[in-house]
Formats: structure tokens, sequence, C-alpha cells
């Protein structure tokens, strides 16, 4: 099932601020300390969140690039998507099976704000197609984010576009993923989000 969306920033507060005149408001999520990063969370829909993430500047400079192509971004862009499974390493199993190769699980977590802690594990492919295809995240006994979240908005569509279109189709199926997306063909890779919010919707 999709779990987030994940909007990459050189900002995190600017990017914050413009989505905010568009009526999408985020809260502040926390730190991931060691990897360079911070995040602000808005519900899209029961369970789902968009993910606004960035360098915090609070951090000292990591020792590896941080993720999701942050260091070379210059604007805000919708990089990839997440999917959650019960059980991380059965998926693994059951996608490599499959033919495709998930990646290996990672521990991570980080603080909110009010000091709760949140852990999770996740798998970042290898391949991710452009950034089409997800990775997977289990969050085990942690309360999903999305519970604690207000829900100004609710996602329309996810609409992933690649050039192969039946190689990546199968790769959503052997993440158990098919169907939680639009695909379709096109030249370059690529994702799209509409949210339908109160003032109208918005495209990321």
């Amino acid at each position: 099932m999709l779990d987030h969306l994940v909007l990459a920033t050189p900002d995190v507060d600017d990017t914050a601020a413009d989505l905010a005149g568009r009526h999408l408001h985020t809260i502040e999520g926390g730190p991931h300390v060691g990897v360079g990063t911070r995040n602000r969370l808005a519900g899209i829909g029961p369970g789902r969140y968009l993910e606004v993430v960035g360098p915090d500047p609070a951090q000292d400079e990591p020792g590896a690039p941080r993720p999701f192509r942050i260091d070379t971004l210059t604007a805000p862009a919708l990089v990839t998507w997440a999917v959650r499974v019960e059980d991380l390493d059965a998926a693994l199993a059951a996608a490599r099976a499959a033919g495709h190769d998930p990646g290996p699980a990672r521990e991570m977590s980080r603080r909110r704000p009010d000091g709760t802690l949140l852990a999770w594990r996740l798998a970042f492919p290898p391949d991710d197609a452009g950034g089409v295809l997800p990775f997977l995240i289990d969050w085990g006994t942690t309360r999903h984010p999305a519970a604690d979240l207000p829900v100004p908005a609710s996602l329309r569509t996810l609409r992933l576009t690649h050039p192969e279109l039946e190689r990546v189709t199968a790769l959503l199926d052997a993440l158990g993923a098919g169907g939680e997306a639009e695909v379709v063909a096109g030249e370059t890779p690529s994702l799209q989000a509409v949210l339908d919010l109160p003032g109208g919707p918005l495209v990321l």
C-alpha cells in the first residue's frame, strides 16, 4: 500500500512556506541524525502523507551524499514514493523471487519535536528507474506518522512515466505495488502527484 510521497528540496522551510501559500500546511517532523536531513509532513489521506525533506542546517555535513539527490537539487522535486509492508524481510524475499532487487534492509529513526522516537526499516532499490520504482518501508511497532497528522489534502492521482512501460509494470507487481499508481509511457522517467485541497488541486 502507498505509504508516502517524497518531495525533496534544497530548503525545507522555503518549500513549506510555498506549500502553505497554496493551502497545504505541513508540520515539523524532525531530523534524521547523521544523514544531514530533516523533514516536514502533511497528511494526504488515511494512512498516507507527503514528506518534504531537505538539508538540516543544524547538523554537521554528513559523511556521504544526502538521499533523494538533495545535494544536487536547485528546486523542489517529487523524487520517489514509498510502499508500506507489514514484513520487510518477507517482502524483500518475494520481490527477489520475482526478479527485482529492492535493496538491502536498513534501520532508521528520527525523534519528533515532542520527543517521540519513530523507528522503521526500509529498503532502497539499486535501480529505481529514475525514481519511478518505490522503496519499501516497514514501521514495525511504531505508530504510523499519518495517524497524528491533520489531513488537509487527499491524493487524487500518482502518475509514473517511464519509457520501459512493461518492465516498470512488472517490477511494481513484484513489489506488490501494482495498482497503486497510474503508469504511462514517456521518454523521460518522472513522477507527478495531484492533491485535492479545499482551494483546488495542487500538482507536484
